[in-house]
């Protein structure tokens, strides 16, 4: 399918939505994205079809369901290219994946006076379960800072690395400043350190390469929301030897082998992480949504997001008045700003009554906020559907406000 804009906003029903009488523009897309047609079908299939509880069931349904889930989990091997289906765990996003990795790796391999690093960029995410198991294991917790333009001092990170640092954390786009962290060659430095990496890929397995073995990342995490699957499914990326090497997360159903009185041991990968009844349906969207991106021709998603977030830098920098927040010769979707005398969230506010979707606040990066000496941003992010248009509705929205405000 070649890339046509027209007929790809027709696939997703809710950009036909009118919000206070005017034509929706969704420009909220680091948040959630909107679900196209296909993958609603899935679901709706899936429970009007096939509803069951899988993997230990004999009958038809259960079957059915099993046989869609684990289909999933090899869609989505192929999409990031992980060696082995095995090395695919289904969390219920991003945030229990990172969570899974910091207690499980920390329990075995992370002890008191080792060094962990993160960055000053990292949403909370990434950012939080690690100083948590820094706490618990008596480990060193160091941020790695951004310069003015937002792009990662590299020489801090080096001089940071050392024969105690145990993994290495990082998102791979900023959600707040749109960076595109130099993943590639962190994962690099970490492993001549001998550290562990994890990559944060939440706002950038829909944007930019998402090839885990190109990539060399030890563990690479995402959500199915951002990426127009539904919510409640994520996805972690390990490598086969890590994911091995470490204990179970939970404990329950599923990811048992035997029990007994003694002593409990546990099944095989993926299924020693993914305790209990899962989300079932969760995976069978995503896959859906691979399968939708799949069919389009990848570079030309990129280019078109990259046209659209150009064409936005350019109107927005012709508002008086107006600072752009993230400046990285790198960058992919997002637009964050502020107006001088005006404050973010009743941008956001009356925005919303011009049908404009945005996002205000600190979008869990307190860190950067701080480094930025600000509160919050106002926060357009753009996705496969947005259009040039779209950039030219929030422009016109922003002056009438303005207007109304008396700038």
């Amino acid at each position: 399918m070649t890339f046509d804009i027209k007929k790809i906003r027709s696939d997703f029903p809710i950009l036909t939505t009118f919000v206070n009488g005017k034509p929706l523009v969704y420009l909220d897309n680091a948040a959630t994205t909107q679900k196209p047609q296909p993958v609603i079908d899935a679901i709706i299939d899936y429970y009007t079809r096939y509803n069951s509880n899988i993997h230990r069931g004999t009958h038809h349904l259960s079957n059915l369901a099993t046989e869609a889930h684990e289909a999933a989990r090899k869609t989505v091997q192929m999409y990031i290219n992980a060696q082995h289906e095995h090395e695919v765990v289904f969390t219920r996003g991003t945030t229990e994946a990172i969570n899974l990795v910091a207690f499980s790796f920390g329990e075995a391999f992370v002890n008191p006076g080792d060094d962990v690093i993160v960055t000053e960029m990292d949403h909370h995410s990434n950012f939080v379960p690690w100083q948590m198991m820094c706490e618990r294991r008596g480990a060193n917790f160091h941020v790695v800072p951004f310069d003015e333009n937002g792009d990662l001092k590299l020489d801090v990170y080096q001089n940071l690395l050392s024969d105690k640092t145990r993994i290495v954390a990082f998102n791979h786009v900023s959600n707040s400043l749109g960076t595109i962290n130099p993943a590639r060659e962190m994962i690099q430095m970490a492993h001549d350190a001998g550290a562990a990496v994890l990559v944060d890929a939440a706002q950038s397995v829909q944007h930019i390469e998402h090839d885990v073995r190109a990539l060399d990342a030890d563990f690479y995490a995402f959500s199915g929301h951002k990426i127009y699957g539904p919510t409640g499914i994520g996805v972690l990326y390990g490598k086969e030897k890590w994911l091995n090497a470490m204990p179970p997360y939970q404990g329950g159903g599923e990811m048992i082998d035997l029990v007994t009185i003694e002593k409990t041991t546990y099944n095989k990968l993926p299924f020693k992480f993914e305790a209990g009844t899962p989300n079932i349906v969760g995976p069978i969207g995503l896959a859906a949504a691979i399968d939708y991106l799949n069919g389009m021709d990848f570079n030309e998603i990129v280019t078109h997001e990259d046209d659209a977030l150009n064409y936005g830098r350019e109107q927005l920098t012709q508002i008086d008045g107006l600072k752009i927040y993230g400046n990285a010769k790198h960058r992919t979707s997002i637009l964050a700003f502020n107006i001088d005398g005006v404050h973010h969230y009743d941008l956001g506010t009356l925005l919303d009554t011009h049908g404009i979707a945005v996002r205000t606040g600190h979008h869990c990066t307190q860190p950067i906020m701080q480094a930025l000496g600000i509160e919050g941003t106002v926060r357009a992010s753009l996705a496969l559907y947005n259009t040039r248009e779209d950039i030219d509705a929030l422009v016109l929205s922003i002056h009438k406000v303005l207007k109304l405000l008396g700038r």
